[in-house]
């Protein structure tokens, strides 16, 4: 039986070196998956009480943590991997990106202690120095195509600081509206970005599978993310939102319809991301039901926090890893214990409390679990991978 640390490859022109500041995607991608994993165990040592008095706590704490740690990791990592290819341009490397690492993680240490404003000045200012390192190579190679993500990230330092502020006292407001305003940001991130890749990840490794693109559709699938973006910016509430949500609902299924997913079941690199998108419409009908109080909030937050956000970033990580560590775009059988564990995690936490309520703590229990062991694997079974020279010798 092969270990997890085996190299199915030739090890044709491989290196030894260490690489982990070569490109961001290797520290925030290996961060990001340790983090995802051990935070379970976090949550569970602030639920006994042996964290003392942190700063934040309690659901908030869980929420701020996967949306400001877990999920922003991975997509500054991203884009600063595909900003270089974007604008052909150098992106932070060696000692910035090791400070950048560090800002991140002084944030992830700092809610967990009583200093407040220090954790709010480490989390406010990560995304914001990540946007400033994303603007430079986007600037000077003129790509207004990506200007876009640095406003984004910008505005997730927004959302954070907005946070942090409800939980100083400062500004009298739920730190709701903060975490979904966040939420909003990160959905319109992975909906363009699924738009980019999946279709071209279809036709590349499934031949002949025919995803396709239609104006129209993409019009509508965008802009109605980016309508409730602004509707839970300016807080209107009412029958706009269940509207709006249908709307961007059925677009979105139009649109995961047109990239043929059922052509994808032999290629598991390709399939994961399918089945990932295919909880955004899922989120976005579940979001309707919560409006007209069918179903619990929290089960449509999770359907995109655990089921779209988690399942696209497991299987981004994995495809862009081995593709940008000259490795086989193959996935192996630990990818895919690795989908199958983050699959069930979301199936579990969103599924089961809506068709058997009394098992919800047991649920939210074995969710946990799931995704600690999906993530988990990853880090350790990619640890070689992302801390090692590219396989062909190349730079990145």
């Amino acid at each position: 039986m092969k270990s997890l640390h085996t190299i199915d490859e030739p090890e044709v022109l491989h290196s030894r070196r260490f690489a982990l500041w070569e490109l961001g995607f290797r520290p925030f991608y290996l961060a990001a998956s340790a983090f995802a994993a051990v935070s379970i165990a976090l949550w569970m040592l602030q639920v006994s009480g042996l964290l003392g008095s942190p700063y934040l706590a309690g659901p908030v704490w869980h929420a701020h943590e996967m949306l400001f740690g877990f999920a922003l990791a991975v997509i500054v990592g991203f884009l600063f991997t595909a900003g270089r290819n974007w604008a052909n341009q150098p992106t932070p490397t060696g000692g910035l990106l090791m400070a950048l690492v560090l800002l991140w993680l002084a944030g992830r240490v700092l809610v967990l202690t009583p200093f407040g404003w220090l954790a709010t000045a480490a989390n406010v200012a990560f995304p914001w120095a990540a946007a400033a390192c994303l603007a430079r190579p986007f600037l000077k190679a003129r790509n207004r195509r990506n200007y876009f993500f640095v406003g984004l990230l910008a505005l997730m330092g927004v959302a954070s600081g907005f946070v942090h502020l409800t939980q100083l006292g400062v500004v009298e407001a739920p730190a709701w509206a903060g975490l979904q305003l966040g939420l909003d940001v990160v959905l319109f991130i992975v909906t363009v970005m699924a738009g980019r890749v999946v279709p071209m990840f279809t036709n590349n490794g499934v031949p002949g599978a025919g995803a396709a693109r239609h104006a129209a559709v993409e019009d509508f699938a965008l802009g109605s993310v980016l309508a409730l973006l602004a509707i839970d910016l300016l807080g209107v509430g009412g029958v706009v939102v269940p509207l709006v949500a249908g709307v961007a609902c059925a677009a979105h299924a139009v649109r995961w319809a047109l990239w043929r997913p059922w052509k994808t079941a032999r290629a598991p690199l390709v399939w994961v991301l399918h089945v990932a998108y295919c909880w955004i419409p899922v989120h976005l009908g579940l979001r309707v039901l919560a409006e007209l109080g069918l179903v619990t909030p929290s089960v449509a937050a999770h359907a995109l926090t655990v089921g779209a956000i988690g399942g696209l970033i497991i299987g981004m990580m994995t495809r862009t890893s081995r593709g940008h560590t000259a490795r086989p775009l193959v996935a192996d059988r630990f990818d895919v214990a690795c989908y199958l564990l983050v699959l069930l995690a979301a199936l579990t936490r969103v599924v089961v409390p809506v068709v058997w309520p009394g098992a919800m703590v047991e649920s939210l229990q074995v969710s946990a679990v799931l995704w600690s062991a999906g993530f988990g694997l990853y880090a350790v079974r990619y640890w070689p991978f992302l801390t090692r020279a590219r396989l062909d010798g190349k730079p990145g």
